[in-house]
């Protein structure tokens, strides 16, 4: 029990800064490059520091993909998932109390299309990187999964975040996003959807690109 429960605070703690800084650099007033990158390294430290205790999750979408590949047990799912969006919300409420309400912006609204598209793809790219790079055997104890998973994100939000979807790859930022005002409620839902499909589909393609594993 209490084995679970450091992973759950690790999961908690490491949900809570990527969030953070979601949240800061895209509503504090960063733009250009700044949020991916802020946004990837967040995701990598936290990986590194986190992914010998817990795996470094940080997304229930990721950690579903690694219940379909076998990494996760399938009942530490939903505590797992718990622990991440309510490290994501905490942190949501954080960046909303740092922001002056006079000073949030409207929710974004994309096309549904593009929303699906964008977070499924980059989704999938998010967990399929993750089950090769850091819970495939023929190459564990490698050094680089951290900064795969980072760049992974990274390169998703220079791709379509914000631009053809919320850029999101994670129903905890999602969520928080929603309680940070930054995309309405129902992009929201279609995009924790979404996430999880992806999910499902990158620990079937994990399965089917590998074998005794």
């Amino acid at each position: 029990m209490r084995e679970n429960l450091r992973k759950y605070l690790v999961e908690f703690i490491g949900t809570f800064f990527l969030v953070f800084t979601v949240g800061s650099t895209t509503l504090f007033g960063s733009s250009g490059v700044i949020p991916p990158i802020a946004i990837g390294f967040t995701l990598m430290i936290m990986v590194y520091a986190g992914g010998h205790i817990s795996g470094g999750h940080y997304n229930p979408a990721v950690s579903l993909a690694a219940v379909i590949r076998g990494a996760l047990p399938a009942s530490q799912w939903l505590p797992y998932a718990v622990a991440q969006v309510v490290g994501g919300v905490a942190a949501a409420f954080v960046v909303n109390y740092l922001l002056s309400p006079q000073n949030y912006q409207l929710g974004a609204e994309f096309s549904l299309p593009g929303l699906i598209i964008g977070e499924f793809l980059f989704t999938f790219a998010l967990c399929y990187v993750v089950l090769l790079t850091a819970t495939s055997r023929p190459v564990s104890g490698n050094s680089y999964y951290g900064l795969a998973i980072g760049s992974a994100v990274t390169a998703g939000a220079f791709a379509v975040g914000g631009s053809i979807c919320l850029g999101a790859f994670n129903p905890a930022v999602a969520i928080s996003l929603g309680i940070m005002h930054a995309a309405f409620w129902k992009m929201t839902a279609f995009t924790v959807v979404v996430n999880l499909l992806a999910a499902v589909a990158a620990g079937l393609t994990f399965k089917a690109v590998t074998y005794n594993e």
